[in-house]
């Protein structure tokens, strides 16, 4: 990632030095500049926002996705009636939705976690009701052989089945929750991480904007990872394969 960022650098000139910083720059605006530890303080105490912001909506939309897709997957009439709508809904673009979820949920928590939670539900939502109608059809089949209900095989046949599904849902959502806490942020709150980065770039503050998209850039592998080693034990633990060596 380094070598592109130097290379990206290089091949577009006109960028310029004064906008375009190199990793270097980066490094002597965090670390060794006078004032740095101001600077990373301030880029900091934005990112908390921005993780908490990111963190309910994260919450919020894979429950929301989990919940649907059990509704969708067990009952065909909600979901021939309602996915068409949610297809929908993900074709509008976030920036266009932005002005009436503000106008609905307000500016602050309420309205980031909106948007955060919509960029998370979508992608999650289809990910996990693959993951439940790959169920084994045998064991759905013996739960209702001993009178199970559609729920009950839902419960424990098709949600431990659909587990790595689930996890790679959260894998992909960790990232898109940082991106709809941004977006939020910059047409919503004015709080946060989004928010300096739009005010960044009219003060000429390109360090600082610079800085704080390598900061989150990196926060967001961190992130991913982290779910990857959750996903590693919860699945030794509970998943279609526990046990088994």
């Amino acid at each position: 990632m380094l070598v592109i960022w130097e290379v990206f650098l290089r091949a577009f000139p006109e960028v310029g030095p004064r906008v375009g910083k190199s990793p270097a720059d980066i490094w002597r605006y965090l670390v060794t500049a006078p004032g740095a530890s101001t600077a990373r303080q301030a880029i900091v105490d934005d990112l908390l926002i921005t993780l908490r912001d990111a963190a309910v909506g994260f919450a919020v939309g894979m429950a929301a996705a989990l919940v649907i897709a059990a509704l969708f997957v067990t009952v065909s009439t909600i979901e021939q009636t309602f996915m068409p709508v949610a297809m929908l809904l993900r074709s509008v673009p976030l920036v266009a939705l932005a002005p009436i979820i503000v106008l609905i949920f307000g500016r602050g928590t309420g309205g980031v976690t909106v948007m955060a939670a919509i960029v998370v539900l979508f992608p999650a939502l289809v990910m996990i009701m693959a993951g439940l109608r790959n169920a084994p059809r045998q064991a759905v089949d013996v739960v209702a052989a001993y009178g199970g209900s559609r729920w009950t095989a839902l419960r424990m046949v098709s949600i431990p089945a659909a587990l790595p599904s689930v996890f790679a849902a959260a894998r992909i959502s960790v990232p898109g929750a940082l991106i709809g806490a941004l977006i939020g942020e910059w047409l919503g709150s004015g709080t946060g991480l989004g928010a300096s980065l739009i005010r960044a770039i009219p003060t000429f503050q390109y360090n600082k904007l610079w800085a704080s998209i390598v900061i989150v850039t990196l926060v967001s592998v961190a992130l991913y990872a982290i779910v990857g080693v959750i996903e590693n034990l919860v699945l030794a633990r509970f998943g279609p394969d526990a046990g088994r060596s």
